[in-house]
C-alpha cells in the first residue's frame, strides 16, 4: 500500500469498509481482516487507530450520524416553503435512497437489533443518533403545527418519536420484501392521514 501525508486517509478508508461490510454483512459476521481488505490497509493499521472492533462500530455510527445530518441539510435547501411539504419531502428523499440501495436498511435499525443490548459504547451511539433525527422532526412538525397543517392535540416530540418508530419498523420489513411500499405506506398515512388536524 503507499504511504499517505494524509492522517486521516486510513481511519477513513476504514470507516468507508466497515459502514460497506457493516451494512451488507451485519456487526458480527463482520471480521477486522474483512474490514482492512476492503480498505485496503495492513491489519495492524486497524489497532494504531481504533482499540477495539466495538470502538471502531461505534466511530463508524457517529459517523453515520453525520453523514444523516448533511443529507437532512441538503435535503432543506431545495424543500417546499411549508413544513409539511418539507417533512415530505425529505422522506420522498430518504424513500428514494433506500430503493437506490436495494433496500439494505438503515445501519441504526441494523445494529440497533444486533448489537444495543451487548454494546454500551454502541447502544449510546445508537440513541443519540436518534435523538438528533427525532429532534429535527419534533422541529418541522412544531412549525407545521404553528403553521395548522398538522394537529396540535399531540405534542410535535410525541408525533417525532411515533414517526420514527413507524419509519424504522418499515425500513425493516422493507429489506424483507425488497421494496420500498412500506416506507410511502408510512409517509402517507401518517402525514397524509394520522397528523392531520
Amino acid at each position: 500500500m503507499p504511504r499517505t501525508a494524509d492522517p486521516t486517509d486510513i481511519p477513513r478508508r476504514l470507516a468507508e469498509a466497515g459502514y460497506a461490510l457493516f451494512q451488507q454483512n451485519g456487526y458480527n459476521a463482520t471480521g477486522i481482516q474483512q474490514i482492512t481488505d476492503q480498505a485496503g490497509v495492513p491489519k495492524g493499521s486497524f489497532y494504531n487507530h481504533y482499540e477495539s472492533k466495538e470502538a471502531f462500530a461505534a466511530q463508524v455510527l457517529r459517523n453515520y450520524g453525520k453523514w444523516m445530518a448533511a443529507a437532512w441539510n441538503a435535503s432543506l435547501k431545495d424543500a417546499p416553503a411549508s413544513p409539511l411539504g418539507t417533512l415530505h419531502h425529505v422522506f420522498e428523499q430518504f424513500t428514494a435512497h433506500h430503493e437506490g440501495q436495494g433496500c439494505q436498511g438503515c445501519l441504526v435499525g441494523n445494529f440497533a437489533a444486533e448489537v444495543a443490548e451487548a454494546s454500551e459504547p454502541c447502544r449510546i451511539e445508537l440513541a443519540t443518533v436518534l435523538d438528533d433525527w427525532r429532534e429535527r422532526m419534533a422541529g418541522l412538525i412544531e412549525q407545521a403545527q404553528q403553521a395548522g397543517e398538522l394537529r396540535r392535540d399531540v405534542d410535535a416530540r410525541t408525533l417525532a418519536n411515533f414517526f420514527w418508530d413507524a419509519w424504522e419498523g418499515a425500513v425493516l420489513r422493507s429489506k424483507i420484501v425488497r421494496n420500498v411500499q412500506p416506507l410511502r405506506d408510512v409517509i402517507r398515512l401518517l402525514l397524509d392521514d394520522f397528523f392531520l388536524p
